[in-house]
């Protein structure tokens, strides 16, 4: 499998000049754990992440390091360190040069890549052009689907995921974080969404999919107003079958 087979596709991202306030609002918004940072050309120039915000000002955490430590380390690293935990720009906050893939990258190796990184996220790029993002919960996703014991993808599948991609993402309902995965025909729809009749559009759309024969819905619902979470029901019963 390669990482334009699992990745999540229409990333959402943000530019160096908005607000930490501005960041966090819209990881909460879309839940998602990261965001890729573009200029104004819509280079990818950096990724702020929850990590960014674990060391902060307002919260009482900054790094209290010793002062034979502080002269160890010298005034520069004691610099960058004050400018991550006061910062107020995504600019200023995040992670410079992050480490990308491409879609044609094989899982395998975008596993070596996140653990020898320590990274929990990878930006998937087309030359200069952000295309996706590959995460640990793709990757996840993917095994519970390969355990399922299922061919690998087909070239035909790859042109029906994108496809579905292309016509659910057009919609006002879509939903956050669409991750398709599909095998022989077989469609599993993953993401998060804000509103139950969501669901089933996501399904028809993918269904009316020239060369579909199935819809396994694993949406996630989330109530905006109470942060609850409920999991798709097909996780408790059989698949849905394409008309």
């Amino acid at each position: 499998m390669r990482a334009h087979q699992i990745m999540t596709a229409n990333v959402v991202t943000i530019g160096p000049e908005a607000s930490i306030v501005d960041a966090a609002n819209a990881m909460l918004e879309h839940h998602v754990s990261g965001l890729p940072v573009v200029d104004g050309d819509g280079r990818l120039i950096g990724i702020i992440s929850e990590g960014d915000f674990i060391r902060r000002a307002e919260l009482g955490t900054q790094r209290k390091r010793s002062r034979w430590l502080r002269l160890l380390l010298g005034p520069g690293t004691c610099a960058a360190d004050f400018v991550h935990e006061h910062g107020r720009k995504v600019g200023e906050v995040m992670t410079h040069h992050p480490h990308t893939i491409n879609e044609d990258t094989s899982i395998e190796a975008i596993v070596r890549t996140m653990e020898k990184h320590h990274v929990k996220r990878l930006p998937v790029m087309r030359g200069d052009q952000l295309v996706g993002i590959v995460t640990r919960k793709n990757l996840l996703r993917a095994v519970a689907n390969l355990a399922r014991e299922v061919p690998d993808p087909s070239t035909a599948d790859d042109k029906i995921r994108g496809k579905i991609i292309a016509e659910i993402e057009r919609n006002d309902w879509r939903p956050f974080g669409l991750s398709v995965l599909v095998r022989d025909g077989v469609v599993h729809l993953n993401g998060v969404i804000t509103e139950e009749r969501s669901r089933q559009a996501a399904i028809v759309a993918a269904e009316n999919v020239c060369g579909v024969r199935e819809v396994h819905d694993h949406l996630c619902w989330v109530d905006t107003m109470s942060g609850f979470y409920l999991n798709s029901p097909e996780d408790d019963r059989s698949a849905k079958k394409a008309v």
